[in-house]
């Protein structure tokens, strides 16, 4: 897979999540997804990003910046967003938040097959 394929690939699961069409989730994550290092599957990434959705009404995934090679995307998210009670176990109470989050993941055939996210915690708690 070329480099522009998997970033056009990225962009429409990005404005998949945005759109929350649930249904074409698949379409973009293995069946067998890990995250961290841990195997949570499509059903379990899945229920990750309704709860995040659910936690954080205004939630809207920005890249900031991308890069890609023939298996691989790198990208920074760009988040400004209110989430309701605890996040990050954090007590953010619907308080207006700016952060970025790194993230790195691994295709196989198109879909994503890993993903090693950070968030800069640090960041929302200067603001808080």
């Amino acid at each position: 897979m070329s480099r522009v394929d998997l970033s056009d690939i990225y962009r429409d699961y990005i404005a998949c999540l945005n759109r929350q069409e649930w249904s074409l989730l698949g379409q973009f994550v293995d069946d067998d997804v890990c995250r961290n290092g841990r195997r949570i599957g499509l059903s379990g990434y899945r229920a990750m990003l309704e709860r995040d959705f659910r936690d954080i009404p205004n939630l809207r995934f920005n890249i900031e910046l991308l890069v890609a090679d023939a298996t691989r995307v790198a990208s920074r998210l760009a988040f400004d967003c209110s989430p309701k009670g605890k996040f990050l176990g954090l007590d953010v109470n619907g308080k207006r938040v700016a952060f970025a989050e790194n993230v790195f993941y691994e295709f196989r055939d198109g879909k994503i097959v890993q993903v090693w996210s950070v968030i800069d915690k640090a960041a929302i708690e200067a603001q808080l």
